[in-house]
């Protein structure tokens, strides 16, 4: 793939010789190649403003100034903090191939990546969701039955949708009310659901589900209308019809569901470590990050309602 050169041809000779590693050893696909050489190349040409013409003569300072002007320009930190891994990984290579005795970038320390706080569901948009749903079901439609099911086990238990769309019917007790869910790393959880979802269960498993049942159909929970397993994408598409019918709201997918059930738990006074056990998660970072969306709530409306806000 052409590039344009650098002016300086023993850095142009190195990126070359990188970008053949990438692709022969490391058997990166041409999207990932052509990222890092551009990093590389606009690197480059920003140290040889300061005269850098060799390897060897880069230093720690080219590249924090590199940083800094990417940070001038407006760049956000994931762009930044990619472009600095690209040239990381690349004085790496460097140093392995003897190019340069040591890494000056081991000690460039990019921006961390801002965590974006999941938009989700007020109270009032969700008793509005289900209460939408509820009104649609009576009648008895398999399609219909099936949305209002899949949304009340999303919110109710805050599973992800790729351990809803795994679920067999043995994997409900509806004794306890609880599902025995298969999560990430093949850990098995047990989730607890409450009484509208299992409604919406028992409206499914009576009046929905057998009128979709096929020889393809096994012990899946959740069908789609061939009889087969419904997969993820039958399920987004589900969750985003309901979603787009609230109008007001950033909330799209089954995601927003499970970040919406996270944040009412927390709202209510659920304990953290609970919440982390109910979700999932290997690490109680990541179940912390709901907290920030529940003191983020509630500063938007100490700001609204407080008159010295």
């Amino acid at each position: 793939m052409p590039h344009d050169d650098t002016g300086t041809p023993a850095l142009d000779a190195a990126a070359r010789d990188f970008e053949l590693y990438l692709t022969r050893e490391r058997n990166r696909s041409v999207h990932t190649v052509r990222a890092y050489r551009t990093d590389l190349e606009l690197f480059f040409a920003h140290a040889a403003q300061s005269g850098v013409s060799a390897l060897g003569q880069l230093e720690l300072r080219h590249f924090r100034a590199w940083l800094g002007a990417l940070d001038a320009a407006g760049l956000s930190r994931s762009t930044i903090a990619r472009r600095a891994a690209s040239v990381r990984a690349f004085m790496d290579w460097a140093v392995r191939e003897e190019l340069v005795p040591t890494n000056p970038a081991l000690r460039l320390r990019s921006p961390k990546r801002a965590r974006s706080l999941p938009a989700v569901l007020s109270r009032p948009q969700a008793g509005a969701l289900f209460e939408d749903l509820e009104d649609r079901s009576p009648g008895g439609d398999p399609s219909d039955l099936l949305r209002r099911a899949l949304l009340e086990v999303l919110y109710g238990t805050g599973v992800r949708v790729g351990e809803l769309v795994g679920l067999d019917i043995d994997d409900v007790d509806t004794e306890r009310r609880t599902l025995l869910v298969l999560g990430k790393g093949s850990k098995e959880r047990t989730v607890p659901y409450g009484v509208p979802a299992a409604h919406a269960l028992d409206d499914w498993l009576r009046r929905g589900r057998p009128h979709w049942v096929t020889d393809r159909s096994g012990p899946a929970l959740f069908l789609g209308r061939r009889g087969g397993r419904i997969d993820q994408r039958a399920v987004r598409t589900q969750v985003k019809d309901a979603l787009d019918a609230l109008g007001d709201t950033a909330a799209r997918g089954p995601h927003a569901l499970r970040h919406t059930a996270a944040t009412h738990l927390l709202d209510g006074g659920a304990d953290l470590r609970a919440v982390q056990e109910l979700l999932g998660h290997s690490s109680l970072a990541t179940t912390q990050l709901y907290t920030h969306v529940s003191v983020d709530r509630l500063r938007r409306s100490y700001e609204q309602a407080h008159p010295r806000a």
